[in-house]
């Protein structure tokens, strides 16, 4: 947790795991280390996992908790650790980030309450209850309207910002561009705004951005940090070449749900023993792999190499 005291140092492609589980339904927790190892190796400038991509809605606080864990102990201090540590309740996330604080985590991202649809001085008390409870953790708020039914107004992010210490920064999941500019504009850019939209993780960079946090470097973890180091080291046109050239695979992961498609994509490759997913989630269909399949070979420049972290039984 080294970066706990340093939240600005937590910067570039943070990778939001898939959680791999075993063909049963269990939590494959070796199947979780090798993929950390694995995106360690690739170059990925952060973890988290229990973001949308990690179907946390389907997993228990125990379990999440646990995983959290297993990747903390995997990662220890080589890179930032930010993992989601949300729920639609209350008293579960603040049981699920005081577990986390507890196993050594650097931020806990949390996501806004879903469902329920509470305003935005209920989104404020919310987040302000959070930072409250735990006043030595960085808080970072996750934003994505298309799963929760709410939206995080950027005037609510500076109110948060001002009024709490430790709330330092925010994951934007909205395909609304003019989102991003006026949460930074109201907040400025000591703010850390991450990008969860896969298409926006570069051009958010030109507005101050700290990086993204994309589904793609599930898959594609060297070139996602490579985008991100080429900008910052400007080389921009080498930053537009990946981000384009990644078109393909971000396409790929949402050929249906995800992250459906991309735990196929990992099992195919050997990364992981199985490309389960938990209801209401099903495995691709045969229509759907095909899609994959050609997407996966019009993008495969762009996948990272596998090589030593295939697991028993798999390519």
């Amino acid at each position: 947790m080294r970066f706990r005291s340093d939240p600005q140092a937590v910067r570039g492609s943070i990778a939001p795991l898939m959680t791999p589980f075993t063909a049963d339904g269990a939590v494959d927790h070796a199947g979780l280390q090798n993929l950390v190892r694995w995106q360690l190796a690739s170059g990925t400038h952060g973890i988290s996992i229990g973001g949308s991509t990690g179907e946390p809605g389907s997993q228990t606080v125990a379990e999440r908790a646990e995983a959290i864990r297993t990747v903390a102990a995997e990662v220890g201090d080589r890179v930032p650790f930010v993992p989601g540590t949300g729920s639609a309740k209350l008293d579960e996330t603040l049981e699920l980030t005081a577990l986390a604080r507890d196993a050594g985590i650097d931020a806990a991202l949390v996501i806004t309450p879903y469902y329920a649809r509470p305003t935005q001085d209920a989104l404020f008390v919310w987040y302000r209850t959070v930072c409250r409870e735990f006043p030595d953790l960085p808080i970072v708020a996750y934003n994505v309207p298309s799963r929760t039914a709410v939206d995080l107004a950027p005037e609510t992010v500076a109110r948060l910002y001002r009024s709490c210490d430790n709330f330092v920064g925010i994951k934007e999941t909205t395909k609304d561009f003019e989102h991003f500019s006026r949460v930074l504009h109201l907040c400025g850019r000591e703010l850390l705004v991450w990008s969860g939209i896969e298409l926006l993780c570069l051009p958010l960079l030109a507005l101050g951005g700290a990086g993204f946090v994309s589904a793609t470097a599930n898959i594609a973890p060297a070139a996602c940090a490579e985008m991100y180091t080429a900008w910052q080291s400007g080389d921009h046109e080498r930053a537009r070449e990946l981000h384009y050239g990644l078109h393909p695979l971000v396409d790929l992961l949402f050929v249906e749900t995800n992250p459906a498609p991309g735990k196929w994509v990992l099992e195919q490759r050997g990364l992981i023993a199985s490309g389960h997913v938990r209801p209401p989630l099903i495995p691709p269909t045969e229509s759907g792999v095909a899609r994959i399949t050609e997407l996966m070979t019009e993008g495969a420049k762009y996948l990272s190499p596998v090589e030593g972290f295939t697991v028993e039984g798999k390519a």
